[in-house]
């Protein structure tokens, strides 16, 4: 088999062949047909995640190189190990890489992704920009029926990321909508699924004015600029005192400043942007306006298949 892979921190990646490996036990070796790129994949082809500020987080530990990245993987099932269940050969499936030890409380309770010992495929174990990868076990494939060829792929992080933010928000009352802060490709992901999981259609904001425009055109109920001095009120005065929930898909100081700023009492707001830097706010304001601020990493295997039952 070939892989491209990190030979190199910071260097052009390199072709690499090795032996195709055999599956045993529940792997499955998946053909690779499509491998998207994530921003992700270029932190860690660098070695480091900027934080902002001039800080950075090293990322390098616990990886040998040379390294084969790519985690949003569609394949043909090519080979089975002897205890690989419910799996045909030439089927064509999209991998969840999010994985776990399996054995942990966190996995145990399904969050595989939060786990503290991950076997992610592309992140800390070999991945999709190769001719071949493993699969540790059947039940991280999923059929994508219904799905163009390559986009089910790009589902497996930036569409999960997406959709588990939004899950996160709860239960929302048809009288209020939900704001999307930041509208790039994550976001306007984030866009869709809000409108299909809430009652009444979603508010977006973006400092881009064609990325206003575009979640106009794609069902945003209304668009804010956060560099109009007046946006914060505007959105106040709009929503009757502010949103019961944010998504920040860019994850800056002036995004989440933002998205603090638009949600009214007892609301909350979710973290999914990884622009960086620092976020201050009186500590006071936490209880005096009973809000919230969480954060959200990819999602879980059972978000997975509620997603693709949804798109």
């Amino acid at each position: 088999m070939k892989s491209e892979a990190i030979v190199e921190y910071g260097q052009p990646l390199q072709i690499v062949e090795s032996e195709t490996p055999e599956p045993k036990g529940t792997e499955v070796l998946l053909k690779v047909t499509h491998c998207g790129v994530c921003h992700s994949d270029v932190h860690i082809h660098d070695g480091h995640f900027d934080m902002g500020g001039g800080n950075q987080l090293d990322v390098r530990a616990g990886r040998k190189l040379p390294f084969t990245l790519g985690h949003e993987i569609e394949g043909e099932v090519v080979a089975a190990g002897p205890d690989a269940e419910g799996v045909d050969i030439g089927a064509h499936r999209v991998a969840y890489p999010w994985i776990g030890c399996g054995e942990c409380p966190t996995c145990n309770r399904g969050d595989e992704h939060l786990c503290n010992k991950p076997r992610s495929l592309g992140i800390n174990v070999a991945g999709g920009y190769a001719t071949h990868v493993i699969v540790p076990h059947p039940r991280y494939l999923l059929d994508y029926k219904g799905v163009a060829d390559g986009l089910a792929a790009t589902y497996m992080c930036s569409g999960l990321t997406a959709y588990s933010a939004m899950k996160k928000l709860g239960d929302i009352s048809p009288e209020e909508r939900v704001m999307v802060v930041g509208l790039g490709g994550v976001g306007m992901m984030g866009l869709q699924f809000a409108k299909a999981l809430f009652p009444s259609a979603p508010l977006g904001a973006d400092v881009d004015e064609n990325k206003l425009q575009s979640a106009r055109g794609s069902g945003a109920h209304e668009v804010y600029n956060p560099k109009d001095p007046e946006a914060i009120k505007k959105v106040l005065a709009d929503t009757n005192g502010g949103v019961p929930a944010a998504v920040d898909f860019v994850g800056s100081e002036a995004s989440l400043k933002f998205a603090t700023s638009v949600v009214r009492k007892g609301g909350k707001v979710i973290v999914v942007g990884l622009f960086g830097g620092g976020f201050s706010m009186p500590i006071p304001l936490f209880p005096m306006r009973a809000i919230s601020i969480g954060g959200s990493y990819v999602g879980s295997l059972a978000e997975t298949h509620e997603m693709m039952e949804l798109v």
